[in-house]
C-alpha cells in the first residue's frame, strides 16, 4: 500500500467550545479584553484564546475574538472534550488517535487554572 502524502487537515478545535450568545456582550468581551462568560478583565498571562470566530451578517461576515478567564475556559474545555467523547466512536476506541480529541485535551492542559 503506497504511503499517504496527502497533508493532515487542521483541526479546529476551538469550534466545539460552547460560547454564550453574542447578544448582550460588551466590546470588551468580543475582542477578548474581557471573559465572554464573567466580564473579569484579562490579561496574557491571565487569558485562555478561545479562537476566531466569524459570524455571518447581511452583507458579509465579521470576526470576534473571545478570550475567557481561566476558570471559565478551563470548564468551557473540559466540556468540550466531555461532548465530543460521548459522540465520537473514535474516542470511544482508541482516544489517542482522534485528532479532534487530541486538539481538546492539548487546549485544556493549557488552559489549566
Amino acid at each position: 500500500m503506497p504511503a499517504e502524502t496527502a497533508s493532515t487537515p487542521t483541526v479546529d478545535a476551538h469550534a466545539l467550545i460552547m460560547l454564550p450568545p453574542l447578544d448582550g456582550l460588551s466590546e470588551e468581551q468580543l475582542r477578548g479584553a474581557a471573559c465572554i462568560w464573567c466580564s473579569e478583565g484579562l490579561t496574557t498571562d491571565t487569558a485562555v484564546d478561545l479562537g476566531e470566530r466569524r459570524h455571518r451578517r447581511l452583507d458579509g461576515h465579521y470576526s470576534t475574538f473571545p478570550r475567557g478567564c481561566r476558570t471559565h475556559g478551563h470548564r468551557a474545555m473540559v466540556q468540550a472534550i466531555h461532548d465530543h467523547a460521548g459522540m465520537c466512536e473514535q474516542c470511544v476506541d482508541a482516544p489517542e488517535t482522534c485528532d479532534l480529541g487530541m486538539a481538546l485535551v492539548r487546549l485544556e492542559k493549557a488552559a489549566r487554572p
